[in-house]
């Protein structure tokens, strides 16, 4: 009998968000350019998508601790086939805009699987290695951030109904299709029946307030989250107005983003997928956060001068940047599943995926509003005060070598 493994779910993850990064280097422009709306309008598409998300992540992992891992992963990704197709429908024959919030908003719904994803994670490693696991998540974006981005801004330059990015979309519907075949037939189940939480509350509503703020009583966790809050709240301003600033700044096309994206994926690809499994173990969890955090503020500092300096610092600021981000997702996932209580892994995993989702739903309006509002450098001169914000709300934390993390 076949057991679950970690690159089963690296397979599951890399697919999902290799759909999600076809979209990125085009969909907030091509909102811009097609349907005439303000850069804010453009960033509001992601937002939109990881309120949903932000909404939906808790209770995916609730119900993952009490059926399953393999169910919820199943259904998920299902639907996020169909959003995809809808998404890609409005793309190329909507009259509003309108359409496109929909289908983004019902695709957030859908892929709020990633609590879910880290739970599987932490059912089949130790704590010793359990960052280790966590680096695949993020080799996972690192593949999507590679390879989804360069086929995108390619697909995204042959038109449909005169439009640009349906085909892209088309594209990414069939990958989710894919994976759900790969799910539904190839994918173990981590959480046997014994491990299940049998007795949890059956609840409609998508956020559990009790429940968070039970997960969030510990000084450690709440640092943790809000740490990753601030760092995500500003990385996705920078995700979404990256278009409009290479664009704006330098002239350049959708293949060109593309061709950066790819280049900052690769980056982080390789730090999550390789250096981070190596320091798992030997190294703390919160020593790479933080170190994680300086390297991110240095980098945002770079994208902010780059068009004064040249196009060279854009790229060497992005790299620095994917070197940073790589260091920081996997520790502080690491951190938040060494600190969950038996039986809790998918709604304490949950509530740190539901706060980076709330973070995800503001930070690119907020990143679109001073864009408009402030010029095109103020999104990544704002990130920069906001990695230092974080590195000043994660200074406290520490874990002990060999030992469950403390807080001190």
């Amino acid at each position: 009998m076949r057991k679950p493994s970690l690159g089963a779910i690296f397979l599951t993850v890399c697919l999902d968000l290799l759909g999600f990064g076809l979209a990125l280097p085009f969909l907030a422009e091509v909102a811009r350019s097609t349907f005439h709306t303000s850069s804010l309008m453009g960033t509001l598409l992601a937002s939109s998508y990881s309120a949903m998300q932000f909404l939906f992540v808790p209770f995916w992992g609730r119900i993952s601790d009490r059926v399953g891992r393999k169910p919820v992963l199943t259904w998920s990704i299902a639907a996020t086939a169909l959003a995809n197709l809808a998404l890609a429908l409005a793309l190329a024959y909507g009259s509003s805009i309108a359409w496109l919030f929909v289908a983004r908003m019902f695709a957030g719904f859908a892929t709020a699987n990633l609590g879910t994803a880290s739970a599987y994670i932490a059912d089949i490693t130790s704590p010793k290695d359990r960052a280790k696991g966590m680096g695949l998540i993020g080799a996972a974006f690192g593949v999507g951030f590679v390879l989804g981005p360069g086929i995108g801004g390619v697909l995204a330059q042959i038109p449909l109904n005169g439009r640009h990015g349906p085909w892209a979309l088309f594209l990414a519907a069939a990958l989710s299709a894919v994976n759900f075949v790969w799910v539904a037939a190839g994918l173990v189940e981590s959480l046997p029946p014994e491990r299940r939480t049998k007795h949890a509350e059956r609840r409609l509503a998508p956020i559990d307030v009790k429940k968070t703020l039970e997960v969030l009583a510990d000084h450690a966790l709440a640092r943790a989250v809000l740490s990753n809050f601030v760092l995500i709240l500003f990385f996705s301003g920078m995700e979404q107005t990256m278009r409009y600033f290479n664009k704006d700044g330098f002239d350049m096309t959708l293949s060109q983003t593309g061709a950066l994206l790819v280049v900052v994926g690769l980056t982080g690809a390789a730090v999550q997928g390789g250096i981070v499994r190596r320091l798992s173990g030997r190294v703390q969890d919160t020593a790479m956060l933080k170190v994680g955090l300086v390297l991110q503020a240095i980098a945002f500092g770079g994208i902010t001068a780059s068009p004064s300096v040249g196009r060279w610092l854009l790229y060497a600021s992005g790299v620095v940047l994917a070197i940073g981000n790589g260091l920081t997702q996997p520790a502080t996932s690491a951190f938040v599943s060494k600190r969950a209580k038996e039986g809790e892994q998918g709604v304490t995993l949950g509530v740190n995926q539901s706060m980076s989702s709330l973070a995800r739903a503001t930070g690119p309006a907020l990143a679109g509003f001073v864009y408009d509002a402030l010029g095109i450098r103020s999104p990544f001169a704002l990130a920069t005060v906001g990695m230092l914000l974080a590195l000043l709300v994660a200074a406290p934390l520490h874990d002990a070598m060999g030992l469950p993390p403390k807080f001190e």
